[in-house]
């Protein structure tokens, strides 16, 4: 028994060592290859639109952005305030041995880097002037949110122009794609579904909305949306997709038009991030809070919040395999932006090649909610709101722990490798009077699909308990 034990100790310190060394030498190859795709892109973009220098001036006339050559950008704002606080700092900086090693990269992560040396105020007539040296991605996107610039409809280059991509640009009405249903008017109370990464309202709207009873359907209003930036909801390109503007184009797309008084909110994986969001900022009107699969990882002193949850999501390891395609896609953009151009636009050509293949007509809601999204708003949605909101995430749960009087419910997958049960529990010691339920046999996905008509009763039985 003592040498099976010795020899299983031994084989387990000879797997990791492998895995050590398979992923340094992947990820090193990556690194060099996301380096050399980002010249591709500027090149590509450059050439197809045009964009490689810029001049753009908001229509208040409060920013003026030049880019001229190798010259740094400035950013002259006469407003009250820039926050700049919701955009992660992931998005310019991720430490690798290639990315120190390589002058080449190097130079290339200070030219994004939000430069905070050049910051001057000054009060003049009652207002606040601030200059800002900044990365013209950045610029691009402050244009839009601070001048609220209507967003060009015509998609990159490298996105899918086809109808069901581009669903968005046909409407005059810049809000988020709303599925609603039951009682048109006076419902008992309203149930707000948020989806998460990479996903669509059809992830609520095909499993549990078929499932629930016919009185919850004639006492409750099912109201679910698309996030901004996936499926049929607008996809600008001026747009940073922070937590900020997620939350601003949920209120201006439910809460305000359906007159929503009071709600429950059940929310999946980066969706509860926004829930928490609203049930902080709605204490009063929130009836319950169901999270799935939440993705918390308290931050340990010392520890960069942002920078930890990326390398807690994200590993860099080959092994398993969950966690080397999350590390591509977190981070690599330019990788990750190849894989869209392959993959989401030519999503149609895949689809008729699987059809030859498998004879198989049937398209499933959770291939169309992938297939449906810009690598943009992917690349922003991830970083903003995953990793730059690491460090409010423990301030919303003590809010809803002190503040809040809501029923909170928390499920997860024993077998999530996406998420670790740890995050479940995590909020819960946070949270001590939520409710866990730990589903066994089920992961990330299959929290919700293959058990939906399960679940639907546990929903419609919590949504009883809070109502009374």
């Amino acid at each position: 028994m003592g040498v099976m034990r010795a020899t299983g100790a031994v084989l387990t310190l000879v797997g990791h060592f492998v895995n050590d060394v398979l992923s340094f030498v992947v990820f090193s190859f990556l690194d060099l290859l996301d380096a050399f795709l980002c010249l591709v892109y500027k090149l590509a973009d450059f050439f197809v639109e045009a964009e490689w220098t810029k001049e753009a001036i908001t229509n208040s006339g409060k920013i003026v952005v030049t880019e001229k050559g190798e010259s740094t950008k400035i950013l002259c704002l006469c407003s009250s305030k820039l926050q700049l606080e919701d955009i992660s700092d992931t998005l310019y900086t991720r430490r690798s041995l290639i990315s120190e090693a390589s002058k080449l990269t190097v130079k290339e992560l200070r030219k994004l880097k939000v430069e905070r040396t050049t910051i001057r105020s000054k009060v003049r007539k009652g207002s606040m002037r601030s200059t800002f040296t900044i990365n013209s991605t950045i610029v691009e996107m402050l244009q839009g949110k601070i001048g609220r610039l209507k967003s060009n409809p015509i998609p990159r280059w490298s996105d899918c122009d086809c109808k069901t991509c581009t669903s968005w640009t046909s409407s005059s009405k810049d809000t988020l794609f709303v599925r609603a249903e039951g009682p048109k008017h006076n419902p008992r109370d309203n149930v707000l579904f948020i989806h998460g990464f990479i996903s669509s309202s059809a992830f609520w709207t095909e499993t549990l909305f078929p499932n629930f009873s016919t009185e919850t359907k004639s006492k409750y209003r099912l109201i679910a949306v698309d996030l901004l930036g996936f499926g049929q909801s607008p996809k600008p390109k001026n747009s940073l997709y922070t937590l900020r503007e997620h939350m601003d184009m949920i209120e201006h797309s439910v809460l305000e038009p359906y007159r929503v008084k009071s709600f429950h909110i059940v929310a999946h994986s980066l969706g509860c991030i926004l829930a928490l969001a609203l049930a902080v900022k709605y204490p009063g009107a929130l009836k319950s809070l169901t999270l799935l699969a939440p993705p918390y990882f308290p931050i340990p002193k010392g520890e960069q919040g942002s920078q930890y949850v990326l390398r807690r999501v994200a590993p860099r390891r080959v092994w398993p395999l969950i966690a080397f395609g999350s590390s591509i896609t977190c981070w690599y953009e330019h990788i990750s932006r190849t894989v869209c151009l392959l993959i989401c636009k030519n999503h149609r050509l895949w689809e008729f090649i699987t059809k030859q293949i498998t004879r198989n007509r049937v398209r499933t809601f959770l291939v169309d909610a992938f297939f449906c999204h810009t690598h943009y708003a992917a690349w922003h949605t991830l970083h903003n709101i995953i990793f730059g909101s690491a460090t409010m995430i423990d301030g919303y749960l003590d809010a809803v722990r002190d503040q809040l009087d809501c029923h909170v419910s928390l499920f997860h997958g024993r077998d999530d490798e996406l998420l670790p049960i740890d995050c479940t529990y995590s909020v819960h010691s946070k949270i001590p009077r939520s409710n866990v339920k730990i589903v066994d046999n089920k992961d990330h996905i299959t929290i919700v699909v293959g058990r939906q008509r399960a679940f639907a009763r546990e929903l419609e039985e919590i949504w009883k308990k809070s109502s009374g």
